[in-house]
């Protein structure tokens, strides 16, 4: 099969149109070039659209089967496929004038009969990657390996009971390194997948997580050796696929880090949705993260508040978002990481330039929270108030507990003295929420 002449109706890259722009296809926020914070936009956000959501998701659910009915996703000659899926892809990317994208080897490549095939049709795919990107302003954000789907990874890849299964697994991420190298990419995810368990009664969870630190442990090695510069990076997931999976949240992947000595070369990538799924905000896990000093790159969508499971919707609450690059901005903003659209559109969306303005529309969302979260930075409202409630731990008595020059008996004998009674003062959360909203 030939890749279709025209995929999309839209041919001309979406430009920035103002608040006002009359067309649906246009940017109402994302002025690219627009200077904040001493960088362009675009350095700021540094948006990638994801290979696997976008190109390869069929529009299926668990109730029913496919409704997008792409004409790259069938056919007899899987490379064809593949070469035509490429081809519509970097169109998406130029059409979306995006700095990054992301992809999983399965996504980019068929499987083979053997590891030796796979590898082969996944750099045959990673020629055309580097030719199209040689034309092109379109970078990699990070490249990764799919450990999850294929069925010999049904108890985990890492953390599998059988070695050849781990075996094969460190074949498999090998070669995506290799190509995410190859084709200069910034970052590289280590998504667990199946990393996890289904029920105790077969599981050695001592075992399993000893395995998969020395599964990371030996990405790590292989990254040096080839001379990656990029840091590795896991993503969070409490569940789903399996009921307890042990890069549960970011708090755990932190406990997991320094346990195997991995916190030099290893950060965070974070999901909202993931993040939803075990019990905390968004921006709790970001701001969690900087302060751990794990914050590495977003995956930006949303969930479904209704339903319970990943549901990979395009991030579209500006609210949300303004208090996420709130935190973002706090400390620093990203440096090799991006805004991952690891986002699917809805099955009923089934006309090609859908796929189009759910990400113009995403866009839009995040530049226009990022811009209030930018002007809620540089006035201090929130910043402001958290240095006023903390005022106390600035202070010479404060600062001399924290360096460890007062005892226990010191403090105690501190309040006896001197018959302090503290009281407790407002923490003012409906005032702080409503400043949130004048900014958004």
């Amino acid at each position: 099969m030939n890749a279709p002449a025209r995929f999309f109706e839209t041919t001309a890259p979406i430009s920035f149109g103002g608040p006002q722009a009359p067309s649906p296809l246009a940017f109402r926020w994302y002025d690219k070039d627009r200077i904040v914070q001493g960088k362009r936009l675009e350095e700021h956000l540094r948006f990638a659209v994801c290979y696997w959501h976008s190109l390869c998701w069929v529009g299926s659910d668990p109730f029913g089967g496919e409704t997008f009915l792409r004409p790259w996703h069938h056919g007899t000659d899987a490379m064809e496929i593949a070469r035509a899926k490429a081809d519509v892809a970097f169109e998406l990317f130029r059409l979306l004038d995006v700095p990054f994208f992301t992809f999983h080897d399965v996504d980019a490549a068929p499987e083979g009969q053997n590891l030796a095939e796979s590898v082969k049709n996944l750099n045959a795919i990673a020629d055309i990657f580097e030719q199209k990107m040689a034309s092109q302003k379109v970078r990699l954000l990070w490249g990764t390996a799919n450990l999850f789907s294929n069925r010999r990874y049904m108890a985990g890849a890492a953390t599998n009971p059988d070695p050849q299964v781990f075996s094969y697994a460190a074949g498999q991420v090998r070669a995506a390194l290799e190509v995410t190298h190859r084709l200069g990419g910034q970052n590289y995810v280590l998504w667990g997948g199946r990393e996890g368990y289904e029920t105790l009664l077969n599981t050695d969870m001592k075992r399993e997580l000893d395995q998969l630190g020395r599964f990371v442990s030996l990405v790590v090695e292989h990254k040096h050796k080839i001379g990656f510069q990029g840091p590795l990076l896991i993503e969070p997931k409490p569940k789903e696929p399996t009921k307890h999976q042990y890069d549960f949240d970011v708090a755990t992947c932190y406990g997991f880090l320094e346990r195997y000595d991995l916190l030099k070369d290893v950060k965070l990538n974070i999901e909202q949705n993931h993040a939803i799924l075990a019990g905390h905000s968004f921006q709790h896990e970001i701001a969690l993260a900087q302060a751990l000093g794990v914050f590495g790159s977003l995956d930006i969508n949303r969930g479904d508040d209704l339903l319970g499971w990943d549901t990979d919707q395009f991030a579209m609450n500006g609210q949300e978002l303004a208090v996420v690059f709130h935190e973002i901005l706090k400390g620093g903003g990203f440096t090799t990481g991006g805004l991952n659209f690891d986002a699917k559109i809805r099955r009923q969306s089934i006309d090609p330039d859908d796929l189009i303005h759910a990400h113009v529309g995403s866009m839009d969302a995040c530049a226009r929270a990022f811009l209030a979260a930018s002007v809620m930075l540089d006035s201090g409202v929130l910043t402001d108030a958290l240095k006023e409630r903390y005022a106390g731990w600035d202070g010479p008595e404060g600062r001399a507990i924290l360096a460890g020059e007062r005892s226990l008996a010191d403090l105690a004998d501190r309040v006896l003295r001197s018959g302090s009674d503290p009281q407790p003062r407002s923490g003012r959360q409906e005032f702080l929420e409503s400043l949130v909203n004048r900014y958004v």
